[in-house]
């Protein structure tokens, strides 16, 4: 599980002329160390890297944290089938009770000021799959040249991506192939 910002808007004029207005927003990209204008992209997805669950959220209005929560509670994915695997970000106790009332158990790396680390290992390998996943959907996918105008369309390119990054690791399932979420053989 990771959300990601799906910018929408650089300039001042496209920000006021946008239909995006009651899904974009000011936020804070902490990654790449930048404010954006646009909607936060939250997902969770499998091992192999197809799209359990996602949404968009204004980033001022849900923080990281309470996004996933409510993603959980509304768009779960089956409960008690495996961990989630997260990031730093989903820390504090909150979170943890939340997502466990709603059946879940987070995994995460712990977080150097904590305490009382978790006592599972965190498998780092396993938390590059949703880096990757986002990487497919943005720039392979072409998410981050959506080119939308209006929240409707906003939601309809997302979906658009997802269905076809899904679609393709079902094709790859069912053709056996050794790596589910290689799109190469669908770029031409």
């Amino acid at each position: 599980m990771d959300g990601t910002p799906v910018r929408c808007g650089a300039s001042r004029t496209t920000v006021h002329r946008s239909g995006l207005g009651e899904i974009a927003g000011y936020g804070m990209d902490k990654s790449h160390h930048a404010f954006y204008w646009g909607a936060k992209l939250m997902l969770i997805t499998t091992a192999e890297g197809a799209v359990c669950s996602f949404s968009l959220a204004h980033p001022k209005e849900l923080d990281e944290r309470l996004q996933a929560i409510h993603l959980l509670h509304v768009q779960p994915p089956a409960p008690g089938q495996c961990p989630i695997v997260c990031d730093k970000g989903f820390a504090g106790a909150g979170v943890h009770k939340a997502a466990a009332d709603l059946g879940h158990v987070l995994i995460r790396p712990p977080r150097a000021d904590e305490p009382d680390p978790p006592v599972a290992v965190f498998p780092g390998w396993l938390r590059q799959r949703i880096e990757a996943v986002i990487w497919t959907l943005k720039n392979q996918l072409g998410l981050e040249r959506h080119a939308a105008r209006t929240t409707q369309g906003l939601w309809t390119r997302l979906c658009q991506r997802i269905c076809a990054l899904n679609a393709a690791i079902w094709h790859n399932w069912l053709t056996d192939a050794p790596v589910k979420r290689l799109l190469i053989a669908y770029d031409h």
